[in-house]
Order: C-alpha cells, then sequence, then structure tokens
C-alpha cells in the first residue's frame, strides 16, 4: 500500500500544469521594494515642500499684518496744539515780515518829529509786547509740560505693541509712530525755546529802546527853553 500511495503522488505531480508552480525571485523582489521605498521618501519630500510653503505663506501675511494700534491722530493732535499755542504769539509774531515792519516803527523810531506823548505811548506799547512775550513763553512751556504724561503713555503703547507684532510690517509701524512721537517732543521743545528766545529778544530790545529814548527825551530838555522860576504854593488855606 506504502508503494502504491508514492507512486500515485509521483503520478499526480507529473500530470500537474507548470502554471501551477510559484517561483520567488529575490532580485526582482529587492528591486521593487527599493522603487517603492524612493517612491515613499519622494512623497515624503513633496509633503515637507508643500509644508514649508505654507508655512512661508503664513509668515507672509503675518508680515502683511497691519498694525492694530495707531496713535497717529493724537500726535497730529498734540502738533495741531502747539502750532495754535505759536499762532496766539500778538504784538510781534512770529512772521519774518512783521517784525522787521513792526520793530522798524516801535524800537527804532524815536525822531524828532514824535512828540513827548508819542514817546511815552511808544515805551508803554514795548511794555506791553514784552509782558505779552512772558505770556507766551509761559504758556508754551505749560503746553509742552502738559505733553509729558501723553509722551509717556504713548511710547509704552507703541513699544508694547512693538514687542508683540506679528510680522515685519507691525514691527516698522510701531517703530515709525515711535519716531513720530519723539519728532513731536522736538517740536514741543523747539516751540519752546523759540518763545523763551523771543520773549528775551524782546525784553532786551525794550531795554535798548528804553535807553535811546531817554537820551532823546534828555536831548529835548537841553534844547529847550531856559528855565524860568514861578512861585507855587505849598499848601491851600
Amino acid at each position: 500500500m506504502a508503494a502504491a500511495s508514492v507512486v500515485a503522488v509521483t503520478i499526480a505531480l507529473s500530470c500537474a500544469p507548470a502554471s501551477a508552480f510559484i517561483v520567488f525571485d529575490p532580485s526582482n523582489y529587492s528591486q521593487n521594494l527599493l522603487t517603492a521605498a524612493r517612491s515613499l521618501e519622494q512623497i515624503q519630500n513633496q509633503i515637507t515642500s508643500l509644508q514649508n510653503e505654507a508655512q512661508m505663506l503664513i509668515n507672509q501675511a503675518k508680515n502683511l499684518t497691519s498694525l492694530p494700534t495707531s496713535l497717529l491722530g493724537q500726535i497730529e493732535g498734540n502738533f495741531s496744539e502747539m502750532k495754535t499755542m505759536l499762532g496766539e504769539a500778538d504784538k510781534l509774531a512770529y512772521s519774518v515780515q512783521d517784525i522787521d515792519r513792526q520793530f522798524t516803527s516801535t524800537y527804532e523810531n524815536f525822531g524828532s518829529n514824535l512828540s513827548s506823548q508819542q514817546l511815552v505811548d511808544g515805551a508803554r506799547e514795548r511794555w506791553k509786547t514784552s509782558v505779552s512775550a512772558f505770556e507766551h513763553s509761559l504758556k508754551s512751556g505749560a503746553v509742552a509740560v502738559d505733553n509729558i504724561e501723553g509722551t509717556q503713555q504713548q511710547t509704552s503703547a507703541l513699544v508694547g505693541a512693538s514687542q508683540s507684532a506679528v510680522g515685519v510690517l507691525q514691527a516698522t509701524q510701531a517703530g515709525n509712530q515711535l519716531l513720530a512721537v519723539q519728532a513731536r517732543q522736538v517740536a514741543d521743545l523747539t516751540a519752546m525755546m523759540a518763545a523763551q528766545g523771543r520773549a528775551s529778544a524782546l525784553e532786551q530790545a525794550r531795554k535798548a529802546a528804553a535807553q535811546e529814548q531817554a537820551r532823546e527825551q534828555f536831548s529835548r530838555f537841553m534844547a529847550g527853553s531856559s528855565y524860568s522860576p514861578s512861585t507855587v504854593r505849598m499848601f491851600h488855606d
């Protein structure tokens, strides 16, 4: 029976078709595996590239994001306030043409064609001009001092906005506004110094004009008629 079984198996194998046998090719298998690995690596590289491009677009969007904090309106308002203060200067203002014309008529005209009353009126006008200039100087200084607190608040807000900026545009805008705040501070100091210099110059001009007027009045006194004594009553009955 064992011999018969061996013969039967042999006959069955000899009768099976050739296509029924599976042949394993190690070389072909390794080549296919290498190709699949390379394809996977290319896919991963493409995914990484897409991620980098997406991040770059996100960064560009952040760089183009505008700064939510804007203090330009406040800064321009401070400029306007000081400009208005400078425009309130009366008498001799900050106009070159007006200064040239008014200074000549008020501080340099002591001719003989002027009466004594006109000389007195001119001296009083110069004194009023000096007082007005000193008052204007004090007001300009007060405006500059009042702006200090606002400047501190604006600087703190802009520094905080710059530190929390999400992109280049926000940081640049914050820096530009900080420069505007500094420019306004310089403008305040310039205006205050101009007002103080104006007041000092007018006071010095008033003193010089007073000396010139005194010489003119003394000359008129010396060139006047001779003294004639008269009776004066010191007490009334």
